[in-house]
């Protein structure tokens, strides 16, 4: 088993006033060559956006893209035609392929909103660009890893472009579960939203992030009562 450790305060950070972001990998003005990607993980991005602001139409392609709603509302539009309010509780994705524009933006004046925007490298490229929204929090699974996403339109969660697997674990504190990855050759980067747990061995505190590959299956044990999203991804680039 192999492990990489980026502990909260060593993560970029960007402060434009109305964005507050951290950077987990490269991103922006933040750069370092140690931190690119983990396998087909490209970036998490924990944005707070200030009441009323956000980000103006702007494009991209071949990229998976998740959006996950931590607090507050995001409010989304594209040139899909797809307009729609994201909360805490749902996720959305979009496969960016031949290419998007779309904007993200705070709809309430007076409060903020907080959420995770991750990018996956896909497994095609130039696909059809396409979106899709969900509630994860009717499936909640309470002491389990609840799959919010995989590669399968048929599965449980969303669907992207890519052989990965996300999920969603609320530990109540003494919770110890094993997590057994999808596929070989894939690798699970943790990242704790609360709490405390050790992972794979290592301790990690809120917004740590641990990567763990050449391994079938690691310990996941909640040393108080903790969410921790685990991002199942190939560790070698598409070609």
């Amino acid at each position: 088993m192999n492990t990489v450790f980026h502990s909260a305060d060593s993560r970029g950070n960007a402060n434009h006033g109305w964005l507050k972001s951290r950077h987990t990998f490269s991103f922006a003005n933040y750069y370092d060559p140690a931190r690119i990607h983990f396998g087909a993980l490209r970036v998490i991005n924990d944005d707070y956006v200030e009441g009323g602001m956000g980000f103006g139409t702007h494009p991209h392609d071949n990229m998976e893209i998740i959006s996950i709603p931590l607090s507050g509302d995001l409010a989304h539009k594209d040139n899909m035609g797809n307009g729609s309010v994201i909360r805490q509780g749902d996720i959305q994705v979009m496969s960016a392929g031949t290419g998007i524009t779309h904007s993200e933006m705070n709809p309430n004046a007076d409060t903020p909103v907080q959420f995770l925007q991750i990018w996956v490298f896909p497994n095609q490229r130039n696909v059809t660009p396409r979106y899709q929204q969900i509630s994860i929090a009717e499936g909640e699974k309470r002491n389990d890893f609840q799959q919010i996403l995989s590669p399968n339109a048929d599965d449980e969660g969303v669907w992207i472009h890519q052989d990965a697997w996300f999920s969603l674990a609320k530990f109540d504190q003494g919770t110890s579960k094993t997590y057994n990855l999808h596929k070989a050759g894939n690798g699970v980067y943790a990242f704790v939203l609360k709490g405390n747990a050790t992972i794979a061995g290592k301790p990690l505190s809120s917004r740590d992030g641990l990567g763990v590959w050449d391994t079938e299956s690691f310990d996941v044990v909640a040393d108080s009562d903790t969410e921790i999203l685990l991002m199942e991804v190939p560790m070698e680039l598409p070609q």
